[in-house]
């Protein structure tokens, strides 16, 4: 589909995507895109919906593809982060954020932080 737009206007698409992999020992949520809303939602939603049924799997949410992390996408993160949810990410302003919301929820990065390999990281 084309579609024609004046002069000097350009449409901004704001693209997500959550793709769910299954191994013996954990599920991932692997992030990608812009964590802005109304995208938060979905996550919130495919995320307490992965939790259930882990069969004593760990579930992690990996954000190294996430490229924009709005205020809603923020809240969203402190939100699974409160209900015990870990994340993977590579990015320094993606770590950086999840710092400060580590502090926020009176937590401990290390709590909430797995490294791509499940190894806690400071």
């Amino acid at each position: 589909m084309v579609t024609h737009l004046p002069c000097g206007y350009v449409k901004r698409i704001a693209m997500f995507k959550i793709s769910i992999i299954d191994t013996p020992c954990k599920r991932t949520l692997l992030v990608e895109g812009k964590l802005i809303s109304p995208w938060t939602a979905e996550l919130q939603r495919v995320s307490h919906e992965a939790s259930r049924d882990l069969q004593g799997r760990r579930l992690t949410i990996d954000l190294s593809n996430v490229t924009v992390i709005g205020p809603e996408g923020e809240d969203a993160l402190f939100e699974l982060m409160r209900d015990g949810a870990k994340f993977s990410c590579a990015g320094v302003l993606t770590k950086y954020v999840l710092k400060r919301l580590a502090r926020k929820s009176h937590g401990s990065f290390r709590d909430i932080f797995r490294t791509v390999t499940g190894k806690s990281e400071a």
